[in-house]
């Protein structure tokens, strides 16, 4: 009888290094961990306001008011709403190289500063999430009625709508709003769009298409 309880004593202490409780709390906390990592890598994406970084780097090598085709620009445009990742650098990469014939990314250039965002992760996600809620606050409260990366985006969709490719077209509607970008919407920059439009069109302006995108933003920041 007492060999019975002694052997008992000596295995109840294991039972207790065990417990359903702590085991529940370790699996709890592991998932919480993959939960957090996983929402701050996934949120951060290629949207308006990435490309237009892009664009802008690209600018400065080419000195040009219009994206190349094939570029850096085009290469994001490609991604568009998908997550960051590094194949979307690497294409970003392959668009550098084509305007620039060189295999080294230029300094400060789309390459340097897509991979600004995606290295920097959370920071980026955390700003991006802010812009994203102060562009809709922005947008529910009032339009600007400026050629701004979120109307360029617009015009951009509509675009693409109409020739069913993922990259803008050289002296395109796209093209022709980015000359403007971030100015007021004119009669001159609408005249442009439209010029842009009937190139991808034969010549017509189509209900609906990119132009009618830029006035729709234009009459709104008037109402």
């Amino acid at each position: 009888m007492s060999s019975k309880l002694l052997r008992f004593t000596r295995f109840a202490p294991s039972s207790r290094l065990t417990s359903p409780t702590s085991i529940a709390a370790t699996s709890a906390f592991r998932q919480n961990t993959r939960a957090f990592t996983n929402s701050s890598i996934l949120a951060v994406k290629v949207d308006s306001s990435f490309i237009s970084q892009i664009t802008a780097a690209e600018k400065t090598i080419t000195n040009k008011d219009e994206p190349e085709k094939g570029g850096p620009t085009a290469a994001a445009q490609s991604h568009v709403g998908q997550e960051l990742t590094s194949q979307v650098v690497h294409d970003i990469t392959m668009g550098e190289r084509k305007i620039t014939g060189n295999d080294r990314p230029v300094q400060n250039g789309p390459t340097s500063v897509a991979q600004s965002i995606l290295t920097s992760g959370r920071g980026a996600s955390t700003n991006t999430t802010s812009s994203n809620s102060t562009s809709t606050n922005a947008s529910n409260a009032q339009h600007n009625g400026r050629l701004d990366s979120d109307t360029i985006g617009r015009i951009t969709e509509k675009e693409k709508q109409i020739t069913g490719e993922e990259g803008p077209v050289k002296g395109g509607p796209t093209a022709q709003a980015q000359k403007h970008a971030n100015q007021p919407i004119t009669s001159e920059a609408l005249h442009d769009i439209t010029e842009g439009e009937k190139k991808i069109t034969g010549g017509e302006r189509i209900k609906g298409g990119p132009t009618s995108a830029a006035q729709s933003e234009l009459g709104k920041s008037r109402s």
